[in-house]
């Protein structure tokens, strides 16, 4: 393996040091704003920097291009938002064409059509590392931004892979606190079936939903026995099929058997997965905390909804939890605007900045001051982040083959068109391209 691939790789000692330190998809249905500014200076049009992103993004982006435009009124900002499968394929034909946005979404580390390293490698990306807010980066997270020690990369902060509940179809259910290990996981999703609800709502239409259960039971299956898996794997030492990925496929299906996810999962979409928890006619759904503000703006109170870490062991204390640098942007390097749009980015490294991008999406702060704040429901996280939390998987996968892969071969397993043999070995298969 290249040394480049080795230098765009995420350790786990150095993610498990820095995660300590912080103390700490994608999406939903296309949609676009437009800014109502129209500024001129003498006379002069603006400049129009625009941005294509994920939705989970429009939050914070909508606050931030506001702030910055009322900061600096000769610029405008045009944002678009789509669903990651979207901009996994359509933006990143786009870039290759020569006919980018200015600024668009940008995944951390390796391992999809648009994560960092991909578009870096191909020269696509602008440079970012002069700016002032690089050089706080954590150490361990710099592989997830930079390549060959340059930033190309923004990103607010960390995010958590969890279950997303309803307190009040969990209090109804007679359950009174969220389960700590597998088999008290299982009895929780019985009581819910028992009560009349679906116990988890998967919204599996939409292809990245697909990965999430897997990738939050991985780290107690794999992680917590074996913590340089991924070392092994690059190495070829290390398989999916001869590890404890198995395991987690295993119980991804026996929560199918038991009836615990919504009828036809394969043709429920992330949107409708969001609406059955937030309403309460499921109690809960897998998910990432980064869209945490969806289901919240979905539901009658937001207090209803919370997050605990899902319990992939019988053991508590062998139970290890997901964690990753949450999805960001980056500016094209061959746009006319390159240097407004690296502008934009450099306004949204200062600190206040930071702190209202992880606000908005329930993440935990790349960097923190006093006025930082972590979101109440990912509390439950922070003891694991210490010691027992891993990045997501993707984020060290050696090339962009393996993810959709993954998403592919779930939902075959879901629909009773392949076993977990074929599912695995096609992932081994991908991961050795």
């Amino acid at each position: 393996m290249t040394d480049l691939l080795h230098q765009a790789r995420l350790s786990r000692g150095q993610f498990l040091r820095v995660m300590g330190g912080l103390a700490a998809a994608t999406l939903a249905t296309a949609c676009s704003t437009r800014p109502e500014t129209t500024a001129t200076t003498g006379g002069a049009a603006a400049t129009e920097l625009k941005f294509i992103g994920v939705a989970d993004q429009k939050t914070p982006m909508d606050e931030l291009a506001a702030a910055y435009q009322k900061a600096k009124p000769t610029v405008r900002l045009t944002t678009s938002y789509a669903p990651t499968d979207q901009v996994q394929t359509s933006l990143r034909t786009q870039l290759g064409a020569g006919n980018a946005p200015d600024l668009h979404v940008v995944y951390p580390g390796n391992g999809s059509a648009m994560s960092m390293t991909q578009i870096a490698q191909a020269g696509l990306l602008a440079d970012l590392s002069a700016q002032s807010w690089t050089q706080t980066i954590p150490t361990g997270f710099k592989p997830a931004f930079q390549l060959d020690g340059k930033t190309y990369l923004y990103s607010a902060g960390s995010s958590v892979i969890g279950a997303v509940y309803n307190k009040k179809v969990f209090e109804r259910a007679g359950i009174d606190a969220p389960p700590t290990t597998w088999t008290e996981f299982l009895a929780v999703c019985d009581k819910l079936k028992k009560a009349g609800v679906v116990p988890i709502a998967l919204g599996a239409q939409t292809p990245w939903v697909t990965q999430l259960i897997t990738y939050a039971l991985v780290p107690s299956t794999v992680y917590a026995k074996d913590p340089a898996f991924d070392d092994k794997q690059l190495a070829g030492q290390a398989t999916f099929a001869g590890s404890g990925w198995r395991q987690a496929m295993e119980m991804y299906l026996e929560l199918q058997k038991r009836g615990y996810f919504n009828d036809k999962p394969n043709g429920t979409t992330f949107e409708q997965q969001t609406s059955m928890v937030a309403t309460g006619k499921a109690g809960m759904a897998v998910q990432v905390s980064a869209v945490l503000p969806d289901f919240r703006k979905a539901a009658a109170s937001p207090d209803d909804l919370s997050m605990f870490p899902v319990p992939g062991a019988d053991d508590a204390n062998s139970v290890w939890i997901p964690a990753g640098v949450v999805v960001g942007l980056g500016a094209g390097a061959k746009g006319k605007n390159a240097e407004e749009a690296k502008a934009f980015i450099d306004f949204l490294g200062r600190q206040e900045n930071i702190n209202a991008w992880a606000k908005a999406i329930a993440a935990i702060p790349l960097t923190q001051d006093a006025s930082s704040s972590i979101d109440p429901a990912v509390q439950s996280f922070l003891p694991f982040t210490k010691d027992r939390a891993v990045p997501f998987m993707d984020q060290r996968w050696p090339n962009a083959e393996v993810q959709p892969v993954h998403f592919a071969v779930v939902q075959e397993l879901l629909g009773g068109d392949s076993t977990i043999d074929e599912a695995l070995k096609k992932m081994d298969e991908a991961y050795r391209k």
